[in-house]
Protein backbone atom coordinates (compact mmCIF):
# COMPACT_ATOMS: atom_id res chain seq x y z
CA UNK A 1 0.00 0.00 0.00
CA UNK A 2 1.31 3.30 -0.89
CA UNK A 3 0.75 6.53 1.55
CA UNK A 4 0.20 10.08 0.39
CA UNK A 5 2.20 12.03 3.22
CA UNK A 6 1.65 16.25 3.23
CA UNK A 7 3.18 18.30 5.62
CA UNK A 8 1.22 21.80 5.64
CA UNK A 9 3.66 24.58 6.03
CA UNK A 10 2.04 27.37 7.36
CA UNK A 11 0.78 25.47 10.68
CA UNK A 12 4.08 22.83 11.24
CA UNK A 13 5.67 25.06 14.07
CA UNK A 14 9.18 22.80 14.12
CA UNK A 15 8.58 21.04 16.86
CA UNK A 16 10.53 17.97 15.45
CA UNK A 17 7.87 15.09 17.07
CA UNK A 18 7.07 13.67 13.93
CA UNK A 19 10.31 12.72 13.09
CA UNK A 20 11.44 11.70 16.85
CA UNK A 21 8.00 8.89 16.37
CA UNK A 22 8.56 7.82 12.35
CA UNK A 23 9.31 4.18 12.52
CA UNK A 24 10.16 4.80 8.88
CA UNK A 25 11.91 7.60 9.34
CA UNK A 26 9.74 9.58 6.49
CA UNK A 27 10.38 13.16 7.88
CA UNK A 28 13.69 15.49 8.12
CA UNK A 29 13.94 18.80 9.24
CA UNK A 30 14.76 21.21 6.68
CA UNK A 31 14.81 25.17 7.36
CA UNK A 32 13.11 24.66 11.05
CA UNK A 33 10.12 22.66 9.38
CA UNK A 34 9.42 19.04 8.75
CA UNK A 35 9.92 17.57 5.54
CA UNK A 36 8.46 13.98 4.39
CA UNK A 37 11.43 13.49 2.45
CA UNK A 38 11.01 9.91 2.08
CA UNK A 39 7.08 9.53 1.84
CA UNK A 40 7.62 5.84 -0.46
CA UNK A 41 8.85 4.18 2.80
CA UNK A 42 5.31 5.40 4.59
CA UNK A 43 3.82 2.95 6.65
CA UNK A 44 0.13 3.77 7.00
CA UNK A 45 0.58 3.94 11.09
CA UNK A 46 -0.12 7.47 11.52
CA UNK A 47 1.95 7.92 14.14
CA UNK A 48 3.01 11.12 13.25
CA UNK A 49 -0.39 12.39 12.88
CA UNK A 50 -1.48 11.97 16.34
CA UNK A 51 1.98 13.32 17.55
CA UNK A 52 1.42 16.30 15.36
CA UNK A 53 -0.26 19.18 18.14
CA UNK A 54 -0.41 21.54 14.86
CA UNK A 55 -2.22 19.51 13.05
CA UNK A 56 0.37 19.99 9.92
CA UNK A 57 0.27 16.13 8.51
CA UNK A 58 -2.12 14.09 6.49
CA UNK A 59 -1.80 10.57 5.53
CA UNK A 60 -3.94 9.26 2.95
CA UNK A 61 -3.89 6.30 0.79
CA UNK A 62 -2.72 6.86 -2.66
Amino acid sequence: MAYNVTVNQDKCVGCGECADVCPAEVYEMQGGKSSPVKAEDCLGCESCVESCEAGAITVEEA
